[in-house]
């Protein structure tokens, strides 16, 4: 912080310093707001226990993004790290209980954004936003999370291994209070901030009632660009994302789309895309044979044994050579698609 010198500062300084600092009008109030309710001292003992620190409006680190829309964040915790290429940002939401296409869809656009330098913002639910995260680290990128909830508390409970990785690839991040439970009223805000993170909100798959709708309604009001991907019209999982491109969503089916609307084809200097472990293409007939079985819907590794004849050592031992050079991809429950 260059004007205050200090978080500290900034949160024990004047209205006047804070209106000379350039705080808008509404992150003022928030923050004058804030200062009645929080005993901040306190609150900066708890989250340096956890090895995390807060930042306020006024904070040089705190995203130029968010500081700019009319209710940000008068403090924001934060496990990790921000790095001022996380301006390039592209939010990734969607239902809970996605179709293995639209895990797929959110998996593969999280990675190929992230390789190419633009970093992921999600919050770390079931589904669709777990799928982004995992892509966006896949792809050797940033991510971060956007918590409901303190950030001393992973939720769910079962995602702390990727949390802790996204921890080292990125931020998680949250609004609310250390021990601050992750209750229902909290999410509608959380996904404000989702929104207001990124310069686009892309919605990959959502039902008629969805929280990803949400997000989309406040990227729009935030004048985010907000995409989705078509799903099918069979599909209950699909019908708010279908919803959302008749009402004006940009229909998106590549990253290229994504990319050309945000105009950022260009990488920023300190990134360069992923690199593939190995060469990308097949070296033996066994790599071939197995790799026309698949597609993007999943098969089970006994089909593949069943199909090809091949024994089970030989097909996991090949089906390992091709997850290494990202051609097949593991999807859990023994099931392999293409990578």
């Amino acid at each position: 912080m260059t004007f205050f010198g200090s978080a500290e500062n900034a949160w024990s300084s004047t209205e006047s310093d804070l209106r000379a600092c350039g705080l808008e009008t509404q992150a003022l109030e928030n923050l004058l707001s804030a200062r009645q309710q929080l005993n901040l001292i306190a609150e900066a003992t708890k989250i340096e226990r956890l090895g995390a620190r807060y930042l306020l409006p006024a904070d040089d680190e705190y995203p130029t993004l968010l500081r700019h829309i009319d209710d940000a964040p008068t403090v924001l915790y934060v496990r990790g790290t921000l790095d001022a290429h996380d301006g390039r940002a592209v939010a990734i939401v969607g239902t809970r209980k996605p179709t293995h296409y639209g895990s797929e869809v959110a998996y593969r656009f999280a990675r190929d954004l992230a390789s190419q330098g633009v970093t992921i913002v999600s919050g770390l639910a079931h589904g669709i936003d777990v799928a982004a995260h995992r892509g966006a680290l896949d792809g050797e990128g940033r991510t971060i999370a956007v918590f409901g909830n303190g950030i001393d508390q992973i939720y769910p409970r079962d995602h702390t291994d990727i949390a802790q990785r996204i921890i080292e690839k990125g931020a998680l991040i949250s609004e609310f209070p250390v021990g601050s439970k992750p209750e229902a009223r909290h999410f509608p805000a959380r996904n404000r901030v989702i929104s207001g993170l990124s310069l686009g909100v892309l919605i990959v798959e959502a039902p008629e009632r969805s929280g990803a709708l949400i997000t989309a309604t406040t990227a729009a009001e935030q004048g985010r660009e907000v995409f989705a991907v078509p799903g099918s019209i069979l599909s209950a999982a699909s019908a708010g994302t279908n919803r959302l491109i008749q009402d004006g969503a940009q229909l998106v089916t590549s990253v290229n789309d994504i990319l050309d609307a945000l105009d950022l084809t260009t990488l920023p200097s300190a990134q360069t895309p992923a690199i593939r472990q190995e060469a990308d293409e097949p070296n033996s007939d066994e790599e071939r044979l197995i790799l026309r079985m698949l597609s993007h819907e999943p098969i089970h590794v006994d089909d593949i044994i069943r199909q090809t004849k091949m024994s089970a050592s030989l097909v996991l031992g090949t089906l390992t050579l091709l997850e290494l050079k990202r051609l097949a991809r593991n999807v859990g429950a023994m099931q392999y698609c293409l990578g």
